[in-house]
């Protein structure tokens, strides 16, 4: 049985930051799960709550000296023509996406490498590898995230590994426009070559991969669990 970890979960209120909260605990570890409402969260009981909100606050809230694990879960969907987005619209993904996480490391990358196996975990999508339209400023912020990956594992090898993951749509709170009635599903399912939708712990389940000992010869990896969508293209 691996041994316990300490780990942070930054967006672990909903989606695919619960699932990964919910999947952690149950493997015995010590979770610490950070949102801005994570008070009226529906967690299990035995993991610790943390208000945070990664775009308006500054400092976390008291966290342990010493880190095993971080997860930046945060995200958005807001897609539309590239002629109708703004500069305000880009600043905003890139203040979620890319500098909230930049804010966290900036105050746990010292505890991550107290703990000599820390690892960080951060979420990409499909759409920044794979042209998909409507998607500028979303893939903007989450490419900004693939960088600053692959920059960093460089940088803390080996105290610290950092990975991303890369979902294509997954049935989560934030995608209920896009997936609220069978019509949408379906339309939205027959996109990537497995002919469904992603849930929660399918992205989940390889982010607590990368955050255990099984994935400790893995670092400055983009990991795509989106169905095929960004690497295959069927008969």
């Amino acid at each position: 049985m691996e041994e316990k970890r300490t780990i942070l979960v930054i967006g672990g209120r909903s989606g695919i930051g619960k699932a990964l909260v919910e999947k952690l605990l149950a493997e015995g570890h010590e979770v610490i799960a950070a949102s801005r409402n994570i008070e009226q969260a529906d967690l299990p009981s035995g993991v610790k709550k943390m208000t945070y909100d990664a775009v308006n606050d500054e400092k976390l809230p008291e966290v342990p000296e010493k880190l095993d694990g971080l997860a930046y879960c945060p995200g958005s969907i807001n897609l539309q023509p590239f002629k109708r987005f703004s500069l305000d619209t880009l600043r905003a993904e890139m203040e979620l996406n890319y500098l909230g996480a930049v804010k966290v490391l900036h105050q746990v990358i010292g505890k991550l490498k107290a703990s000599k196996r820390g690892s960080a975990v951060f979420f990409s999508t499909v759409a920044v590898q794979t042209g998909l339209p409507f998607h500028s400023s979303v893939s903007a912020g989450k490419g900004a995230v693939e960088g600053l990956v692959r920059s960093l594992a460089a940088e803390y090898a080996p105290s610290v590994r950092f990975n991303a993951v890369a979902p294509a749509l997954v049935d989560t709170p934030m995608a209920e426009g896009m997936l609220n009635n069978d019509k949408k599903r379906e339309s939205n399912a027959q996109r990537n070559p497995l002919k469904k939708i992603g849930t929660p712990d399918d992205i989940a389940s390889m982010a607590a991969f990368l955050l255990s000992d099984k994935g400790n010869w893995m670092t400055g990896q983009v990991v795509g669990v989106d169905g095929g969508m960004g690497s295959i293209r069927p008969l």
